[in-house]
């Protein structure tokens, strides 16, 4: 499954996070429900994650906590993602994976 962190979905949480692996990530609301799944490269997880801050380019609104689950390679990431959203479907995944 891949070892997991979690930390709240704010920068200074974000960089407390791993970055150095692959990782598949969840953005939680207040409730812990699923708002976004997503992957992240190996040294991007930071960079991915801040992407999604109220203030980033692609920001996720209502996020109070991220999840990360470290992969073995970013396929292995992608194919979690997919299973991921497929289950669960996120409301704010635009992609129907």
């Amino acid at each position: 499954m891949g070892k997991r962190k979690s930390s709240e979905f704010s920068k200074e949480g974000i960089e407390s996070l791993s970055n150095n692996k692959p990782v598949v990530y969840k953005i939680l609301d207040q409730k812990d429900k699923n708002l976004y799944i997503g992957v992240a490269k190996r040294g991007r997880v930071e960079d991915r994650l801040k992407d999604h801050l109220p203030s980033g380019k692609d920001p996720i609104h209502g996020g109070k906590k991220v999840v990360i689950i470290q992969k073995t390679s970013i396929a292995d990431a992608v194919k979690s993602e997919t299973i991921i959203i497929k289950k669960t479907r996120p409301p704010q995944n635009k992609k129907g994976k």
